[in-house]
């Protein structure tokens, strides 16, 4: 299933990269894996896949422990401050800062394990209660300012999650938004190449905006089944 879904995917992805006129190797596909267990992640980790998102902490690290450094790991989901041990040990890639206390905590963190933790910034692009991430612009520069200066962070981008809505239209703007807030801070100095944005419902239309890395789960896993343990997966 996994390698009938990765073709499908792959085919879409190359489809809307010659439309667009992108290259496919400058777009990272990662695999969201939450929930699904360790066999799934590395049936396709053996397809070709070798990054994957994880939404919880705990879950991570427990993956972690029984794949290690095969595989990149990709923290992208929301990032309490107690949970940043997990994190930072297990995730080359921390998608979801959201504030100055939690860059502070993976700083320390990172600094303790001798290790320069990549982030992005999350940036709430949508009107949606349901969403997190920064808004006010000046607050977003501060902390970016901030994690420049840090030596034990690499501020690489800028990530967000779009409106679940069929209305594109609403889609395209937030991808535009974080795609336009990306240029401003190169043009101010603050310079980051990685927009995480897209899904398995609107990656293509990301693909369009301009992003970089792809957070992909069902259309690779196909659908979770939450009545399951993904241990005993």
């Amino acid at each position: 299933m996994i390698a009938d879904n990765l073709a499908r995917l792959h085919e879409r992805i190359a489809k809307i990269c010659e439309k667009v006129g992108r290259k496919q190797s400058e777009i990272k596909q990662i695999a969201v894996s939450k929930y699904f267990g360790i066999d799934a992640i590395l049936e396709a980790n053996r397809l070709g896949i070798n990054n994957f998102g994880e939404n919880r902490a705990q879950e991570l690290m427990l993956k972690f422990e029984k794949i290690g450094d095969r595989v990149i790991w990709h923290f992208i989901g929301t990032l309490q401050k107690n949970k940043v041990k997990y994190a930072v040990k297990s995730a080359e890639y921390i998608h979801s800062v959201d504030s100055i206390e939690l860059l502070e905590e993976i700083n320390k963190r990172a600094s303790s394990l001798n290790k320069v933790q990549k982030i992005l910034l999350e940036v709430k692009t949508s009107s949606e209660k349901s969403k997190s991430g920064l808004t006010n612009e000046e607050e977003i520069f501060k902390i970016a300012q901030q994690a420049k200066n840090y030596s034990n962070i690499d501020f690489i981008g800028l990530m967000t999650i779009a409106p679940l809505t069929e209305d594109e239209d609403l889609i395209r703007k937030s991808f535009r938004e974080l795609r336009l807030l990306k240029e401003k801070m190169n043009n101010a100095g603050i310079n980051i190449t990685e927009l995480s944005m897209g899904m398995t419902s609107d990656f293509e239309i990301a693909i369009e905006e301009g992003s970089t890395m792809l957070r992909i789960g069902s259309a690779i896993f196909g659908e979770r089944d939450y009545s399951k343990d993904w241990r005993q997966i």
